[in-house]
């Protein structure tokens, strides 16, 4: 065994520092959902700043020092409060924020969100597709894509709230409204359970279509 490790030695100083870098520093988030459509797609793998919130002792979650905070309309990685299942959605409310929905459109300390529609596309189902409205969401300085699969209002998860956000924790939305298990489904997000910053898309491949590249979207900066 001894042998084993001083001939692999290098390759075992490789692996430390991966797990090192990759933990504490940066990552990647392959993206399995279409949860954050139109604006990540199943097969995009993105880069996560984990130095963007917090500074992490390595191999660990355990918060060594606070190095920024989350912005409205970050697309943030973190785990689920309700399961520990690694996530990716968008910061739609900060501590102190008071936050409701209604009939689809968020509303941020009782200014309603403007929606403005900006064209189509299709949302994949097992049976084919079916159209999707793609709308320019602002939500005060914040301005990104939103999808809604059902232009008539009315559904159980088109309203909530309202509710004041408190210290350290955070309202997450996906950007595909109605094909998004989010807050509406698990609650606030503590602030101790965000991993990082998501940045660019580093590759994409089209996984529900023989895994082509797509590489119009390689390096792609997420809004």
């Amino acid at each position: 065994m001894n042998n084993w490790i001083r001939s692999n030695r290098g390759f075992l100083a490789f692996l430390l520092l991966f797990g090192l870098f990759r933990t504490a520093i940066a990552d990647w988030n392959p993206i399995p959902s279409g949860s954050m459509r139109p604006n990540l797609l199943e097969g995009d793998v993105v880069f996560v700043n984990r130095l963007a919130f917090n500074l992490k002792m390595p191999l660990t979650n355990v918060i060594v020092a606070r190095t920024g905070e989350p912005r409205r309309g970050d697309i943030v990685t973190f785990f689920s409060p309700k399961n520990g299942t690694r996530l990716i959605k968008r910061v739609v409310g900060l501590p102190g924020d008071t936050v409701e929905m209604r009939d689809k459109v968020v509303i941020v300390n009782g200014q309603p969100a403007t929606y403005a529609r900006i064209g189509t596309g299709m949302e994949p189902l097992a049976d084919g597709g079916i159209d999707a409205l793609h709308l320019d969401e602002s939500i005060g300085k914040d301005e990104h894509i939103v999808q809604w699969l059902q232009t008539s209002r009315g559904a159980a998860n088109d309203n909530f709230g309202p509710l004041v956000i408190p210290a350290d924790h955070f309202l997450m939305l996906g950007d595909n409204r109605d094909n998004s298990a989010d807050f509406r489904y698990f609650g606030l997000v503590p602030r101790n359970l965000l991993i990082g910053r998501a940045v660019t898309v580093l590759v994409s491949a089209d996984i529900k279509g023989n895994w082509a590249p797509r590489f119009e979207r390689f390096g792609e900066k997420l809004d």
